[in-house]
């Protein structure tokens, strides 16, 4: 296995405060009330899950293209179309109340997953990638799960 550099998984953590926030804010009426007081209603909850998750989902766009930098031909060609799919899915499937964006930003980040996995097998991606990104999307998924089944 190779080791994730410092740098990446410490901001590769930070990046999940949101939605670690936004859960502890679902299940903590003290702590909802405090960032409703501090931060206002945007921050709380779903809404700051469900913005972040969108927000996050196009910046892993990004992420994906920029892999695709590195391909050539048709596999060039491949990377930057499906690169696109995250942003793409968190645009139209992130919509609709609260439980049915959660559910369908959870899929988005396991298809981002799955992406990974490709851009990684093709040998775009670090070789830690793979540690990263199930780490972080485990925690991603189980955050977003509180609004979706509690």
């Amino acid at each position: 296995m190779t080791q994730i550099p410092r740098s990446a998984l410490t901001l590769g953590l930070a990046g999940v405060i949101p939605f670690a926030w936004g859960a502890l804010t679902l299940l903590s009426d003290a702590a909802a009330q405090w960032g409703l007081d501090t931060l206002g209603p945007r921050f709380i909850g779903p809404y700051v899950q469900l913005s972040y998750g969108m927000v996050i989902l196009s910046f892993m766009s990004g992420v994906l293209w920029g892999f695709s930098t590195k391909a050539h031909g048709g596999r060039a060609a491949t990377g930057y179309a499906l690169s696109v799919i995250p942003a793409l899915w968190a645009f139209l499937m992130a919509g609709g109340g609260p439980v049915s964006a959660g559910t369908n930003l959870i899929f988005g980040f396991l298809g981002l997953l799955i992406l990974d996995f490709a851009f990684w097998q093709w040998g775009l991606a670090p070789k830690w990638w793979m540690q990263l990104r199930v780490l972080l999307t485990a925690l991603v998924v189980a955050c977003l799960s509180v609004g979706v089944f509690r």
